[in-house]
């Protein structure tokens, strides 16, 4: 995989893996109403699209890691479309299963990619798995804040471990950023070539990490609030967090591709 299409395709397959596996691998599902995976079933559909286009479009031919990645990027829609019908015709018990197959898929996505990395696989996991973390405890929790404007009688439970998933996942997408190093590389120029001068990329997805960690921490004193708008103030900082997290991860998978 290579070019801008390479990167979008990284940072997409993070962001459905790590949603998913929030979605689906957290207490969550006996906590609110179906309509909440509903929601987040279309949304990830489109998501999907996006993953699959650019992994698709970012390609190189020949590369085993791509096609796979392409396949399972295909395989992770159709698993995440399956589970949103399922869920609307009332199926919820074969919804939950393709909701876990479809985590599966996602990350099997992300292990084909790590080969690609110019520090080796397992380095290139970790940094994957990491970025998927970060971007999946955004996503899910900015769409949690929106659902609690539909159902007033949920608990705080739900939003209050996403907010600390969240504060856990900035201090692993630091430690990601600093695997990569500081030094200079040959980073794509499609998005802005600030990224290549000097190695700023590198500087700056920390810097946006640093400023998630700030947000997460806000989210957390906001919810100590007890009036109900404590959680929409949440939700304002979680609409800052996306695009902190969505910069870092991009600036920083600029340098992931081998050379």
């Amino acid at each position: 995989m290579k070019g801008s299409a390479g990167v979008m395709a990284l940072v997409l397959a993070q962001m459905m893996a790590g949603g998913l596996a929030f979605l689906w691998l957290t207490p969550i599902w006996g906590e609110v109403k179906r309509g909440f995976f509903k929601l987040n079933g279309v949304l990830y559909v489109v998501f999907g699209l996006a993953t699959w286009a650019s992994a698709r479009a970012g390609s190189v031919p020949g590369s085993g890691s791509g096609t796979w990645a392409a396949g399972l990027s295909l395989a992770t829609l159709v698993a995440t479309a399956l589970f949103t019908v399922l869920l609307f015709v009332r199926q919820a018990g074969a919804a939950r299963v393709a909701g876990h197959v479809s985590v599966v898929l996602a990350l099997a996505a992300l292990g084909t990619m790590a080969p690609l990395s110019r520090q080796g696989t397992a380095l290139g996991l970790f940094q994957l798995v990491a970025g998927a973390a970060f971007l999946g405890a955004v996503i899910d929790g900015l769409m949690l804040g929106h659902w609690y404007l539909t159902d007033r009688g949920l608990a705080r439970t739900p939003i209050n471990r996403y907010a600390s998933i969240l504060v856990v996942a900035v201090v692993l997408e630091a430690a990601a950023v600093i695997s990569g190093g500081f030094a200079g590389t040959g980073s794509s120029q499609a998005f802005n070539p600030l990224l290549t001068a000097g190695g700023l990329a590198p500087w700056i997805a920390l810097g946006m990490a640093g400023t998630t960690l700030l947000i997460g921490i806000m989210v957390k004193a906001a919810l100590k609030g007890e009036k109900g708008s404590a959680v929409q103030s949440a939700t304002g900082f979680y609409y800052l967090a996306v695009v902190t997290a969505f910069t870092a991860e991009v600036a920083v998978k600029t340098r992931f591709f081998q050379r």
